[in-house]
């Protein structure tokens, strides 16, 4: 009961209310914060359709090659059985098979507990992951690169990587939607860690087994970054148009 007067405004806890301050205070709240959201994802969108950009000019142009490669031979030179063994494990947490699983899973859990505002965000974002995913392989046709470790070549093409998107979109959307429910900033810091940390080793496990070149895997975290935003800023408008209706 405590921590729930400690979350209301003064007044509210104090049973008054003068001319509708406090609720005006709240709404004011509410609205500021919703504006700094929209800020930092309109932000965070642009600078990643930039970087994505630039990324794809340079891959038309055949620019990325020398990097690419000088990373790919890097990253092998550290192979060894355990750690092939490793990064063969991880990669499978951004697989599409996973993914679709996971995310039935967690869209049924969503449902069935009434959140299913959560649970259509995160069924548009996988969908509009994977519709961005496959456009993109279309539009820009890259093959792939030679596989490492006689790991099986996957079908399409190779830019952007899949997996980054996917995973990207699907890790981040999945600890937004976490940390509505947890109260400290060292808990909400901590899942998105987690999340974080997850997403950049399926990226870097695509390099190492050599189905990806680094520059695919940028551009897919890039995109992904993109489209989260977008959502992010679209349900952020219905929700203050839901509030001033």
């Amino acid at each position: 009961m405590k921590q729930k007067l400690a979350a209301l405004p003064r007044c509210a806890q104090e049973g008054v209310c003068v001319n509708h301050s406090c609720v005006m205070m709240s709404g004011s709240n509410l609205e500021s914060r919703s504006s700094r959201f929209l800020v930092a994802g309109f932000a965070a969108a642009s600078a990643a359709l930039l970087l994505f950009a630039w990324l794809a000019n340079e891959v038309l142009e055949g620019a990325t090659l020398r990097f690419d490669n000088g990373v790919r031979d890097s990253i092998h030179s550290w192979a060894s059985p355990a750690l092939t063994a490793v990064m063969r494990g991880i990669t499978q947490l951004g697989s599409p098979a996973f993914l679709i699983l996971v995310s039935v899973v967690l869209i049924w859990r969503l449902a069935q507990t009434r959140r299913k505002r959560a649970a259509i965000l995160l069924t548009v974002g996988a969908i509009g992951a994977e519709l961005l995913n496959l456009l993109l392989k279309e539009l820009f046709h890259r093959q792939r690169p030679d596989a490492f470790f006689g790991y099986a070549e996957p079908l399409g093409y190779s830019f952007p990587s899949g997996h980054s998107i996917s995973s990207c979109c699907f890790y981040g959307l999945a600890a937004a939607i976490v940390t509505t429910r947890v109260r400290s900033r060292a808990g909400k810091a901590l899942v998105w860690a987690g999340a974080a940390l997850v997403v950049g080793l399926i990226g870097f496990s695509r390099i190492y087994l050599g189905v990806h070149y680094p520059s695919d895997v940028v551009a897919g975290y890039a995109a992904a970054i993109v489209w989260v935003a977008a959502l992010r800023a679209a349900h952020g408008l219905w929700l203050r148009r839901r509030r001033l209706s």
